[in-house]
């Protein structure tokens, strides 16, 4: 997939045509509580950050939670999910006491097999398993797990091979990657055609801001945020990247207060 210079002018920033081509967008230059625009074949991806590896994702038909823990009143004033994608297990991932919160009638739950085997009956009832290679669809949005574990081996502890899940979703001619708690795995690298990417950095859980950027120059997504990155330090992640590559900028968004 080719991205036009178009595509570079979703975010709605005035004098966004005067940046280098790899950038950092501060939060702050961006309009509080309105989200990041991207420009989608019918319409528009909005992202909002929630905290930590909690976001909120709407696309045209469908709206998104990615992990969202932290209780209902921290995603107040957000559109209500019709999917809520959870990776894996971990608490500052999966949360059934939000989840038993914020789950309406209507919302379908995408989670990895781990997950499903620790819901609620009545959330199970409304829930799909899926592992790394497989894939389902809901709504309009097409969803693929990938693989999301560590690779150095005092970190395999964490997430082992094979349990936990990234994803990448197919929503109206983009593709999004949400990796996960992972390292700059082989499948990372080897991502092609993705627009926005949400990539993980916080040691000794996931990769540090090396790995990341590194990953970042081998499958150059058109939009990267440094999420899940408590103890890193996303500004020094972003000069890493615009040393390595023109073809991503990076989108700092408010993640901690």
């Amino acid at each position: 997939m080719q991205f036009t210079r178009r595509d570079t002018l979703q975010l709605g920033l005035a004098g966004l045509a005067g940046l280098s081509a790899t950038s950092v967008m501060p939060f702050t230059a961006r309009a509080e509580g309105k989200g990041d625009r991207y420009k989608t074949d019918s319409g528009e991806i909005v992202i909002s950050p929630v905290q930590h590896a909690s976001f909120v994702m709407s696309t045209p038909g469908l709206v998104i939670w990615n992990d969202p823990v932290g209780g209902k009143a921290l995603f107040e004033g957000q559109p209500a999910p019709g999917l809520v994608l959870i990776t894996h297990e971990h608490p500052d991932h999966f949360e059934p006491e939000t989840l038993t919160a914020i789950v309406g009638a209507d919302t379908r739950l995408v989670v990895n097999p781990s997950v499903m085997e620790k819901l609620p009956a009545d959330l199970k009832a409304k829930a799909t398993a899926i592992g790394n290679g497989q894939k389902t669809e809901v709504g309009p949005v097409s969803i693929d797990a990938v693989p999301a574990y560590n690779t150095t081996e005092d970190r395999k502890k964490y997430h082992p091979k094979g349990r936990d899940n990234g994803y990448v979703l197919a929503i109206d001619g983009r593709r999004v990657y949400i990796a996960g708690d992972t390292e700059d795995t082989p499948e990372m690298r080897a991502q092609k055609d993705i627009y926005i990417a949400f990539v993980p950095m916080n040691l000794p859980y996931t990769m540090d801001i090396d790995q990341a950027a590194s990953a970042v120059e081998a499958f150059k997504p058109a939009f990267v945020y440094p999420y899940h990155y408590q103890g890193q330090d996303p500004k020094a992640f972003a000069d890493k990247v615009a040393a390595k590559t023109k073809d991503t900028k990076v989108v700092l968004g408010k993640w901690y207060s």
